[in-house]
């Protein structure tokens, strides 16, 4: 689950200061894992120990509540109510954070049903609109897939049949069109379907773990979220380089130290 980390932090920096090149600085000065990683260790907490996962992701938030960049607005205005009142009722979100956060669920099952129920839940408890949904269930498929031996093709063609996204452009085609208003400024990028295209493309036309999360940050918008699930799946198809590896874990806190290698040591033996 660590790709999806990696991800983060490298786009951390450009999440608003994009870059349109894949020449940059891996981990530049003053990157830093967000709210996609905190999120996601809490996904991979609750894999591990079960309960309520909108209770998980409202404590990670308390918890952890100044990351770089913070959470998202309406996200925040939910971890505020469900503090305050008790009142864990979703707030029917299409935003790219029910899909930044699900890497671990594809990892944690082995049946394409399985996969795709526990991503719902994951993400339902706050992005309850169909395209949060989906957008999380893409995802965690992708994962799964990467990890049964799929090939690049046969994902995208599932990704495609199964959720309707379009997956035909490159990222070379991708890049010079899209920012934070999403491809051609049609969709915002912030959302689901503004963005998870073009996070599993930047894995399709990867040529190593590394390349893949270049791929993502290249094109712009939400860079962060756009690597972190770039990164999710990617992870499942390559190695991930281990000078790279111990650089990203160097950043964070033991307790997500903790927390990783449990997951790993129970769902990534390989």
């Amino acid at each position: 689950m660590l790709g999806s980390i990696i991800g983060d932090i490298v786009g951390s920096t450009y999440e608003f200061d994009n870059i349109k090149t894949k020449d940059f600085p891996f981990f530049k000065k003053g990157s830093e894992y967000t709210d996609d990683s905190i999120l996601t260790i809490a996904t991979a907490d609750w894999l591990l120990h079960g309960g309520d996962i909108a209770r998980y992701y409202s404590n990670y938030a308390t918890k952890y509540d100044s990351p770089m960049g913070g959470y998202g607005p309406s996200f925040r205005r939910w971890v505020i109510q469900t503090q305050l009142t008790g009142d864990y009722q979703p707030y029917n979100s299409c935003g790219n954070g029910s899909a930044m956060r699900v890497g671990p669920v594809g990892w944690a099952f082995n049946t394409k049903e399985e996969i795709l129920h526990y991503a719902r839940i994951s993400a339902e408890c706050t992005h309850n609109h169909p395209e949060g949904i989906k957008g999380a269930q893409a995802v965690a498929l992708s994962i799964f897939l990467a990890r049964q031996g799929a090939s690049k093709e046969e994902i995208r063609q599932t990704i495609e049949n199964d959720f309707g996204y379009d997956l035909a452009l490159s990222i070379d085609e991708i890049r010079p069109r899209y920012s934070w208003r999403g491809l051609d400024g049609r969709i915002n990028g912030g959302t689901c379907q503004g963005s998870i295209p073009q996070a599993i493309r930047a894995f399709i036309d990867g040529t190593d773990f590394v390349d893949c999360i270049r791929n993502a940050v290249s094109i712009g918008g939400d860079s962060d979220t756009i690597a972190c699930i770039t990164g999710s799946i990617s992870e499942a198809y390559y190695e991930i380089p281990t000078e790279i590896y111990q650089k990203a874990w160097d950043y964070l806190p033991k307790e997500f130290q903790e927390t990783i290698t449990a997951f790993e040591r129970k769902y990534q033996q390989k």
